[in-house]
């Protein structure tokens, strides 16, 4: 589910490849606002202001006939900023136009657009719901399909509360695929929530170090505990942890915001760590940012105002037909260079993406952090999922005429290589003596690597810190201690931008401590990786 993290900014590029209407001669006699198509500015986090405009009665039957008609209506461009091969296709007029409606319990679903080809299936559609509460989001207890013989399939979705429209937006995603040409489907939605944020003060001192707890008990959320570790460079990493009293929040968002002077959320310093939601939330601040006069702290969290509990489902029968062209399969079986036991079996190629299947003897996480598809000078972004025991490289296709793919060299080129490895060479444990709340640091390598180890007490809890002044070293992902034969892992605490992390040990009471190291990687950023896929014709 993509829900929390990915509202990020893109800019639509307009095609060429569709004939569309006139619009500057259809509009020349009304008074209205702008109009924004397919262009315009990049789209910001929140959601972006957009002025209304009215349309015409007498709109095309035409028009209202081709996916042109739903880019009118909406900008899918911030949904879609990491599926660009869907808005290249939406903007090309390659998708299905569905345009079909239920409504119930006030609230409308339509589903506008379908996108069905050998890689995925993609549904673009939109929430109405009449209402005058001040809703901000959206959610539901579950989104997927129905297949013709009745099996139910799940998918990612994604998208955002349009507050100019009074509707939310949104993409659902799924990896399944008609085995046919044509296919009956039905698209389900049950128990519709309507999401509202709401702020609550918080009197946090950060000029004490202890440990602070804020009881709320109100909208399902119990206390924010807050908990400060001083940092190097005069950074203070404040982990906030936010206890919830109704389990329907538990998948919500929450999150503790700097206030400055001037009434503006403050930026973090470095990149913050997320777990449920937001409810533990690790983020790195400037400490003078912190203790300047005027700043001021609070809670942002949604919260439910309303469930609609009932099912909405729109029957649809999707086609391949739109997304046909251009579409191709090539068995390569070809080793991925020196990354062990890999092979890249399998290259299928749609005008929305470029999927690449990948197997393995064993499991083994692809090394690289950046991959690319260089397809007759263009490169295409991509990255890699999980599907069991391997994975799949995908590459959504942008900037491609995708009627010459097939003719066009492929290559594959993998950037930024990072190698994880399980333990220490010499299995030799790092021993902390006289644990107390004050600060104390030893030393050690690994693999030739220096790593500096900081620990200490802090509300019962054992805090180990590990740094390395070697920027190769990637660092020291888990740690654990031996209680018996028992292997007690450490809890991966903070991840900042440098190769320093800290693990926690809950509960702990011991003076001294043999340590040991279960994972660490090793951070190889000019490392490149170049495999020909295909030739070009």
């Amino acid at each position: 589910m993509e829900r929390i993290e990915n509202k990020v900014k893109n800019q639509m590029k307009a095609s060429n490849n569709v004939d569309y209407p006139d619009f500057d001669q259809m509009w020349s006699s009304i008074q209205q606002d702008e109009l924004k198509v397919a262009g315009g500015e990049p789209v910001v986090l929140r959601p972006r202001k957009r002025k209304r405009f009215a349309l015409v009665a007498g709109l095309s039957v035409a028009l209202m006939a081709t996916p042109v008609y739903a880019a009118l209506n909406y900008d899918w461009s911030s949904m879609l900023s990491h599926r660009e091969g869907i808005q290249s296709a939406l903007e090309q007029g390659l998708g299905q136009t569905i345009e079909q409606s239920v409504t119930k319990d006030g609230v409308t679903l339509t589903v506008h657009t379908a996108f069905i080809d050998e890689n995925r299936t993609v549904l673009l559609y939109s929430l109405k719901p009449e209402t005058s509460q001040d809703v901000t989001d959206i959610d539901f207890k579950l989104i997927g399909l129905k297949d013709s013989k009745g099996n139910f399939v799940e998918g990612n979705y994604r998208g955002k509360w349009n507050e100019e429209l009074g509707e939310y937006q949104g993409y659902f995603e799924t990896d399944w695929v008609a085995e046919g040409q044509t296919t009956d489907v039905e698209f389900i939605m049950e128990n519709i929530q309507f999401i509202d944020n709401k702020k609550q003060s918080i009197s946090y001192n950060p000029n004490d170090s202890a440990t602070q707890v804020f009881p709320i008990q109100k909208d399902g959320v119990g206390s924010v505990t807050l908990q400060s570790f001083e940092q190097a460079e005069g950074k203070v990493l404040l982990k906030s942890t936010v206890t919830l009293t109704d389990p329907e929040l538990e998948n919500r968002w929450t999150n503790f915001e700097v206030i400055n002077d001037t009434n503006k959320s403050v930026e973090k310093a470095e990149r913050s760590s997320y777990q449920g939601g937001g409810a533990i939330l690790n983020q790195i601040f400037k400490s003078e940012t912190l203790r300047k006069e005027g700043t001021k702290f609070q809670l942002s969290y949604d919260h439910i105002l309303e469930t609609k509990e009932s099912t909405w489902n729109v029957n649809m029968n999707l086609s391949k037909k739109q997304l046909e062209n251009a579409s191709f399969k090539q068995v390569l079986d070809i080793p991925m260079g020196n990354v062990p036991n890999t092979k890249i079996q399998e290259m299928k190629v749609t005008p929305t993406q470029v999927r690449l299947k990948i197997t393995q003897d064993d499991y083994y996480t692809l090394p690289f952090g950046e991959y690319q598809l260089d397809v007759g000078g263009t490169l295409l972004k991509g990255g890699y999922s999980t599907m069991g025991i391997g994975q799949d490289l995908r590459f959504e296709v942008k900037g491609l005429d995708v009627a010459s793919l097939a003719n066009q060299p492929i290559t594959l080129v993998a950037k930024h290589r990072i190698d994880g490895f399980y333990g220490d060479e010499n299995d030799k444990p790092i021993h902390l003596t006289d644990i107390s709340e004050k600060h104390q640091t030893t030393t050690s390598s690994i693999a030739g690597y220096p790593i500096s180890w900081t620990y200490y007490l802090k509300d019962n809890n054992l805090y180990v810190e590990t740094l390395s002044s070697d920027p190769t070293f990637d660092g020291v992902d888990r740690t654990y201690y031996l209680d018996g034969k028992e292997q007690i892992l450490g809890e991966p605490e903070s991840y900042d931008e440098s190769n320093k992390t800290m693990h926690v040990y809950e509960n702990f009471d011991k003076k001294e401590l043999d340590i040991y190291i279960y994972s660490y990687g090793i951070n190889k950023p000019n490392e490149e990786l170049r495999i020909p896929l295909k030739s070009g014709k």
